[in-house]
C-alpha cells in the first residue's frame, strides 16, 4: 500500500526541512496525487525496469513509481531532500522501500549509477531539462524509454517535427536517440509554488541512431551551426564549419540537400548525411 503525498503533506515536509523551492534548481513540487499517478502510468513501465528519476524532491513521483518497477534510482542535488527521501518512502510505501536507491548528485555530472537504468522518468527542472535529457541518453545507452515532465514550451520543441515553427536544436538532437512524441499537458495548479507556465509530458522511445560515418558530436555540430542564425540558408549557416560557403554548398549538394533550405527543414538523418559529406570534403579538399 502506498500513501501518496498531497499538498498539505508537501508543505509539512518542506517546513520540517526548512526547504523553500528555489529558482536556482528549478524546484516546483507536485502536490496532486492524480498527476503523479498519471505520469507513472504514461511511463509504461514493467516490473523489470530500473527507473532513473531526476530531481525527486520531496518524493511525490517517487512514491508513484516504486510499485511499477524493480528499482528506482533517485538522483537529487539537494542534500536535505536526498537524506529525507528514504524515510518518506519507508513511512508511506514501506513494502517498496528496498526498491529505492538515492544518489545525491547533480544529474548533469552523473556518469555512473549503482544499477543500469532502463527508463528515465522525471519532473525535470525547467532551466536544465533539455541538457539533462540529452546528457543521460548519451551517458546511459541502456535507457530505452523516457517520460519527462517539462515546461510546455520545451515539450513542444522536443516533440516538434521538421518544418514546424518551433522545431530546432532540441528537436533534432532528441531524434538522434529515438522517436519523440507529446504525451499530454499538465496545468499549473498541481505544483507548489505555482509556476507561470504550463507543463507538458514528452515520451522518447530509443531507436538506433541514423546511419552515419560521423560521430554524434560531429552531427550535433552541424545541427548547432544550422540553427545558430535561423534566418540563414544552410549554405551560409554552415560556411564557418565547412571553411567557406562554396564548400558548404558542395557538401549539401552531395548530401542531397538544397543549399537554399534552412535548418528547420532537415531531419536528423539529413544532418547526419551533411556531416558525412563535410567530413569527406575536409579529408579531400579541392586543389
Amino acid at each position: 500500500m502506498v500513501s501518496l503525498l498531497g499538498g498539505g503533506d508537501i508543505r509539512a515536509l518542506a517546513d520540517e526541512l526548512g526547504v523553500r523551492p528555489t529558482k536556482r534548481w528549478g524546484q516546483n513540487f507536485v502536490t496532486d496525487p492524480n498527476t503523479v499517478t498519471r505520469i507513472a502510468s504514461a511511463a509504461r513501465l514493467d516490473a523489470d525496469d530500473v527507473v532513473l528519476e531526476v530531481g525527486p524532491g520531496l518524493g511525490s513521483l517517487t512514491l508513484a513509481l516504486l510499485p511499477c518497477a524493480r528499482q528506482v534510482i533517485a538522483v537529487e542535488v539537494d542534500a536535505r531532500l536526498a537524506e529525507r527521501l528514504p524515510r518518506t518512502v519507508t513511512e508511506r510505501a514501506g513494502e517498496f522501500a528496498d526498491r529505492l536507491t538515492v544518489v545525491c548528485a547533480d544529474a548533469l555530472e552523473v556518469t555512473h549509477l549503482p544499477a543500469t537504468p532502463t527508463a528515465l522518468v522525471a519532473n525535470l527542472p525547467y532551466n536544465i531539462a533539455v541538457p539533462v535529457v540529452l546528457h543521460l541518453l548519451a551517458t546511459f545507452p541502456s535507457i530505452a524509454t523516457v517520460l519527462v515532465m517539462v515546461q510546455r514550451e520545451v515539450a513542444d520543441r522536443l516533440a516538434a517535427a521538421p518544418g514546424s515553427r518551433v522545431y530546432g536544436v532540441p528537436s533534432a538532437k532528441a531524434r538522434w536517440y529515438g522517436s519523440v512524441e507529446s504525451a499530454g499537458n499538465v496545468g499549473t495548479s498541481v505544483f507548489w509554488p505555482v509556476p507561470r507556465v504550463e507543463s507538458g509530458l514528452v515520451r522518447i522511445v530509443r531507436t538506433d541512431p541514423p546511419p552515419a560515418e560521423s560521430t554524434r558530436e560531429e552531427v550535433f555540430s552541424v545541427v548547432d551551426a544550422a540553427f545558430a542564425q535561423r534566418r540563414k540558408t544552410l549554405r551560409s549557416a554552415l560556411a564557418g564549419l565547412a571553411g567557406s560557403p562554396a564548400r558548404a554548398e558542395g557538401a549539401l549538394r552531395e548530401a542531397g540537400i538544397d543549399p537554399g533550405e534552412r535548418g528547420e527543414q532537415l531531419g536528423i538523418e539529413d544532418f547526419a548525411r551533411v556531416a558525412d559529406a563535410l567530413a569527406r570534403a575536409s579529408a579531400h579538399p579541392a586543389d
